[in-house]
């Protein structure tokens, strides 16, 4: 599977999942199921997921600014601290937006640029092509959202099933 299909099943099961989590009362979102310090509610997991895309593919690939630096709203909470208080609405409006520039990108990626070499500094200094960075994201996006799923389900509400294989195209024989 080439990047550019694993991402669409990414945006598809990422729609489910927003759907999901608005259909749960808000205080359960907010509830701070994870001992830790830096995610404690399922809020916190959204937020992280969307920033690790923004801070990649806007920061490390793009040398951009990150697009949550014109959401005033999210500059208030301090690094590590808990999003439970920001509205649900405002963190899918993030990631979708984060999302609408990923495809932007995507759209536009040549093979010379997949495998160019950008340097990162997070979590320790290396060196990685733009290829790998995106593997690097989608893989880090679909281990937090089956947390996601996990928490959503231990308090009681019913995840969508977001496994690869419910969104493949069925073949014909």
């Amino acid at each position: 599977m080439d990047f550019s299909n694993l991402y669409s099943y990414l945006v598809r099961a990422r729609l489910d999942l927003m759907a999901a989590l608005q259909a749960v009362p808000e205080a359960a979102l907010n509830e701070p199921l994870l001992r830790g310090k830096r995610f404690q509610c399922i809020k916190d997991l959204l937020f992280h997921i969307a920033d690790v895309e923004d801070g990649t593919l806007q920061g490390d690939i793009q040398g951009l600014p990150m697009l949550q630096q014109e959401i005033s709203a999210l500059w208030n909470i301090p690094a590590g601290g808990s999003f439970a208080e920001v509205p649900l609405a405002l963190l899918l409006d993030y990631w979708q937006e984060v999302q609408v520039s990923t495809e932007s990108f995507l759209s536009a990626l040549t093979a010379s640029e997949a495998n160019r070499v950008v340097a990162v500094a997070d979590p320790e200094p290396r060196k990685l092509t733009v290829q790998q960075l995106l593997w690097v994201v989608a893989i880090h996006e679909i281990r937090h959202t089956a947390q996601i799923c996990l928490l959503l389900r231990q308090a009681g509400y019913e995840p969508p099933a977001l496994d690869l294989l419910f969104y493949l195209p069925k073949v014909s024989a």
